[in-house]
């Protein structure tokens, strides 16, 4: 795997952008220079994040998300391969 995120991600499992494995290593997120942990997508060319409004969901039980555009920055908070049991 790559230590680079890739362009789109989703985590949203019926979006064609969600990719588990590469959720699980967790994803950071800076959004005009402020980390988010409150990120449902985003994609870095383009410059945008997808994030929950609040509470609010729509008649499918999903969040209602507002886009933010701006410039995005991604890495993995976990190297690839790493274990969850050390030691």
């Amino acid at each position: 795997m790559s230590d680079t995120p890739p362009d789109r991600l989703s985590v949203n499992q019926s979006s064609p952008y969600f990719q588990r494995e590469l959720l699980e290593r967790g994803i950071g997120i800076r959004f005009k220079g402020n980390e988010r942990r409150d990120v449902e997508e985003y994609c870095i060319s383009e410059g945008w994040v997808r994030v929950a409004l609040g509470n609010k969901v729509d008649r499918k039980g999903n969040p209602l998300t507002i886009k933010l555009v701006g410039p995005v920055e991604a890495w993995f908070e976990r190297p690839a391969g790493e274990g969850a049991d050390e030691g």
